[in-house]
């Protein structure tokens, strides 16, 4: 009996220690590996889609997409343009760290010319830096992080990086469809004259080929091994292209608000909605939704300065002014993130975010290892996203020295802290000093009323997080023009037109 008991004992020992090994190995089990699919869509302003308040565009997979998972109300692009902002995505640095703030990825290769301002044109009171045409190969990209860990990596769309030698396979994607140096595609229906994006039948829209090329990577791809994969949009970026039947569908069609009335670009925003819609039917067709992070998101704000038969191509109101411009038109984006089982559905953040956030945050959530030459200027979002934790952060920023005669944006730094925003302008100030104004985006979502002189603590509180911002970066800065000439400035920020390269709609 007393055998037969420690025989007992014995054994409960046993199946308990292998029980508690057993548990703690769950309990200690490496986070799983999801797929990832970012979705950029190319200059669609914060007000472009229903889910922020459009009574025009019609967006109705946008919509289910937020159901899903985590709407942000206040994300920024890093930059009011396209190729910063996507160099931003890609590496988790500031596009001023990179020197590369303006988007010439169409252009020759720059690496030996000297960016430092020193002198600009009689009309400009400051000379401001220029910038790369490229995204340097030696930035370790999330594509090569995630590579590493295990992740078949690619890209289909846009790229606009630079020419050959700096595309999408010089970055760590194993597949490019579509990825070279075009800003725009030189035409929405096939042929597309994209080297590397296959034409369709005749006339076949390119936001569909994007969708058939995104649909046969999923179909292509195996559930023992993760993905990551862009699915860069050209549309809604110029040409300004749409099917036929769109374009009389919404020129029938009225804004409610009296804001949004271009039905080409209605026709342009509904194709890329469709496109959203088809991949999420087809992650749940081959039932790899609940291990499927999708990321929604813009490189700008939606174009305010081309010129179309209705005019604008779309109106950013309330914001103020549009893509090119760091007034929140310019730069606040729609943004989504959805993990089905993971990220609370139809929730709603009102953080500070921006586009360098994404790359901590899937190395955290694919619990992948930092490269450790790789400096990240942005913030991790996996706790606000999987815990809904407040982020620890005191504010976001955006260095965009540049004139832009089409925006009329002067060369400018911007700090957002809780529901204030300082703008750093500079040249505009007495003898050409910077010019500081401040808004409260809570009570003046449109920055029409400038409260600098009478919230004098809180701009200087502000202008000590930007000028610690600037020296963080190493950011080239704008400085006194000696070419100045006053009363130079006649045509700078009277309105302009533009001819846009138009082709037939079918």
């Amino acid at each position: 009996m007393i055998k037969s008991l420690k025989a007992i004992r014995l054994f409960a020992f046993v199946i308990g220690t292998l029980t508690l090994v057993s548990f703690t190995n769950k309990n200690n089990k490496s986070p799983e590996k999801p797929n990832i699919i970012f979705f950029l869509v190319d200059d669609m302003g914060w007000m472009d889609t229903s889910i922020n308040g459009s009574q025009y565009y019609e967006t109705p997979n946008m919509e289910r997409l937020a159901k899903m998972g985590m709407k942000f109300t206040h994300a920024y692009a890093a930059n009011p343009l396209c190729s910063p902002t996507r160099a931003s995505i890609l590496t988790g640095q500031d596009p001023a760290r990179i020197r590369l703030t303006t988007p010439g990825g169409h252009l020759p290769p720059n690496p030996k010319k000297v960016l430092a301002a020193k002198k600009g044109a009689p009309w400009q009171k400051v000379a401001t830096p220029a910038s790369l045409t490229f995204l340097p190969t030696e930035q370790f990209t999330i594509a090569e992080a995630l590579k590493e860990n295990g992740y078949t990596t690619g890209h289909i769309g846009k790229w606009h990086l630079g020419q050959k030698g700096y595309w999408p396979e010089d970055q760590g994607f194993d597949v490019n469809i579509g990825g070279q140096q075009h800003p725009g595609p030189p035409s929405y229906f096939s042929p597309y004259k994209i080297p590397n994006l296959p034409n369709g039948k005749n006339k076949e829209y390119i936001t569909d080929r994007v969708t058939l090329e995104t649909v046969q990577f999923l179909e292509n791809q195996t559930k023992d091994k993760p993905f990551y994969l862009n699915v860069w949009q050209y549309g809604v970026h110029a040409p300004y292209q749409a099917p036929k039947n769109l374009i009389a569908k919404y020129t029938a069609k009225k804004d409610p608000r009296g804001k949004q009335n271009s039905p080409i670009m209605g026709g342009m925003m509904e194709k890329v909605d469709e496109s959203l819609g088809i991949i999420l039917d087809k992650l749940e067709a081959l039932d790899i939704m609940d291990n499927t992070l999708i990321i929604f998101y813009s490189d700008n704000g939606g174009n305010m300065y081309d010129e179309l038969p209705n005019g604008f191509p779309t109106n950013n109101f309330p914001l103020s002014y549009g893509k090119g411009n760091i007034y929140e038109g310019g730069i606040r984006v729609p943004c989504i993130v959805s993990w089905k089982g993971k990220i609370e559905a139809n929730s709603i953040s009102d953080e500070l975010i921006q586009s360098t956030d994404f790359y901590p945050t899937l190395l955290d959530i694919t619990n992948t290892k930092k490269n450790s030459k790789q400096l990240l200027d942005g913030t991790s979002l996996t706790n606000l996203l999987l815990k809904k934790k407040p982020l620890k952060r005191k504010a976001i920023f955006c260095h965009f020295p540049h004139y832009i005669s089409a925006t009329t944006n002067y060369p400018t730094t911007a700090v957002w802290h809780k529901n204030y925003k300082l703008l750093k302008v500079y040249g505009e100030g007495t003898d050409r000093a910077p010019e500081y104004k401040l808004f409260d985006l809570d009570k003046d979502i449109s920055e029409t009323h400038d409260i600098a002189n009478n919230e004098k603590k809180t701009v200087q509180k502000m202008k000590k997080m930007l000028n610690n911002y600037l020296s963080d970066i190493d950011a080239l800065v704008p400085v006194k023009n000696p070419n100045y000439k006053k009363d130079s400035r006649t045509n700078f920020g009277k309105t302009h037109k533009f001819p846009i390269k138009s082709y037939p709609s079918y």
